[in-house]
């Protein structure tokens, strides 16, 4: 296994002075430009492998104006295909996910083998082309599994998952994130773009603003919540890659003391949990990051954490922010990863579907230590994942705490963007990420590839 226990830094990056103007965000003209440009040419995180643990179990995501299909092979490999019968256009399957021995289309009993052959076709005898069976396939798409999900790419002369991830793969690769289980998962559809939601999630200037309530009296450098959002003490990472890195130091301790500068929960109850006494930090519980980097260092093997032997102290503390291009968003904790994704509608660029999921290491989960769903809600797998929650926006049902706030910004900025007054974009340098998040769908759009 890959250990990766220093942050490597990425190269400089330099971005331009586009304005971004809200069409982006409103354009049924730029939203098929950026599908026949963008979206078929990058590799995208669909599914889950722990979800499919048998040969024909399978499942399907949609993305824009596809369905995607993936399938466990007999050979434990997974195989992606486009949720369409060869025969007449008719999709194969309309659930989530599902077990098969063949895939039967429910129009004229087509049927095809979970490694896409047609299997059985009525009345063979009667096709001018001769019989179907062994010359007709489902249409199947690249498909590579990496940290437990399952990734697909519709272009057909694309590069392999290991060089279009570039330095994500090894940190990954270190985490065992592929034996973490997802422990929460919200999804909803939004009345939004979908890049309203990776544009947010690429800086943290709002952070102070929309989840704590911070106004122009505000010192932001004195601010520290969970995680500490001063740009000055933020690193930003901007690869050749396309995807991004924003590593937050952890706020451990403050804002969690009571008058007399007693450690209040649940940071007292992590600390006796890394036999920390909270009393030996009252007065100071800015010292509690540092001595919570070294308990889990040292303690951590003993108690089930085994990857903490690949993973750079920082993590044990702080947020390691990814940004992968060009829709999925996650920030990745020592024991946990706030999963974060929007994917396109297929003809709406004011909407776009959003999941809100938490997944979690064993020994979290183990200890009782693990985010995920409040009160029980979300029923679990048989692989050990709770299922997916599908909610309505403006439902009583919140898709999370702290999300809920970015989400409420998320649909009046959408509204903004149809303004003749919007004439683009003001950027901080903090918030580069977003310029060249547009500046690389821009290119692909013009055949331009990274």
């Amino acid at each position: 296994m890959a250990e990766v226990r220093q942050i490597e830094s990425y190269p400089e990056q330099k971005t331009g002075n586009s304005k971004l103007e809200g069409f982006r965000y409103t354009s049924r003209e730029f939203m098929e430009n950026e599908w026949e440009g963008m979206w078929t040419k990058v590799w995208l995180l669909l599914g889950r492998e722990s979800e499919l643990p048998n040969p024909g179990d399978w499942q399907m995501e949609p993305v824009g104006n596809e369905e995607i299909l993936m399938v466990r092979q007999q050979d434990g490999g997974v195989k992606a295909f486009y949720n369409v019968c060869q025969h007449r256009g008719n999709p194969l399957v309309e659930d989530d996910k599902g077990t098969v021995k063949r895939f039967v289309c429910k129009y004229h009993s087509w049927a095809f083998m979970p490694d896409g052959e047609l299997n059985f076709a009525p009345d063979r005898e009667d096709f001018a082309e001769g019989n179907p069976c062994g010359k007709v396939r489902l249409q199947e798409v690249a498909c590579e599994t990496f940290a437990g999900f399952i990734w697909i790419n519709m272009d057909t002369e694309c590069v392999s998952l290991k060089e279009f991830l570039g330095p994500i793969w090894d940190e990954w690769e270190a985490r065992e994130i592929h034996t973490w289980k997802r422990t929460m998962a919200n999804t909803m559809w939004l009345p939004c773009n979908w890049k309203v939601v990776l544009d947010n999630f690429n800086e943290s200037y709002h952070v102070p603003t929309v989840h704590m309530g911070a106004t122009t009296d505000t010192n932001r450098k004195e601010i520290r919540g969970n995680i500490n959002t001063y740009f000055k003490e933020t690193r930003f990472d901007l690869s050749n890659e396309g995807h991004n890195r924003m590593i937050m130091e952890g706020g451990y301790g403050v804002g969690a003391t009571d008058k007399e500068g007693n450690i209040l929960e649940p940071l007292a109850s992590q600390l006796r949990y890394w036999d920390l006494d909270p009393e030996d930090f009252k007065g100071r519980p800015e010292d509690t990051r540092g001595a919570v980097q070294e308990a889990k260092r040292r303690l951590g093997p003993e108690k089930g954490y085994s990857h903490y032997a690949s993973i750079p102290d920082e993590q044990f503390t702080d947020a390691f922010h990814y940004t992968l291009f060009p829709n999925f968003a996650v920030s990745i904790w020592s024991d946990g990863f706030h999963f974060l994704r929007a994917r396109p509608h297929r003809s709406d660029p004011e909407q776009c579907l959003f999941d809100n999921w938490w997944y979690a290491s064993p020994a979290s989960i183990e200890a009782g230590l693990e985010r995920g769903a409040v009160d029980g809600e979300g029923e679990v797998s048989d692989s050990g994942e709770v299922e997916k929650r599908m909610l309505t926006y403006g439902g009583e049902t919140s898709i999370g705490p702290a999300i809920e706030d970015d989400v409420r910004v998320f649909v009046t900025q959408q509204r903004g963007f149809r303004s003749r007054g919007f004439k683009g974009v003001y950027l901080a340098n903090q918030e580069l990420r977003i310029r060249r998040y547009h500046e690389l769908i821009d290119d692909y759009i013009e055949g331009i590839k990274p």
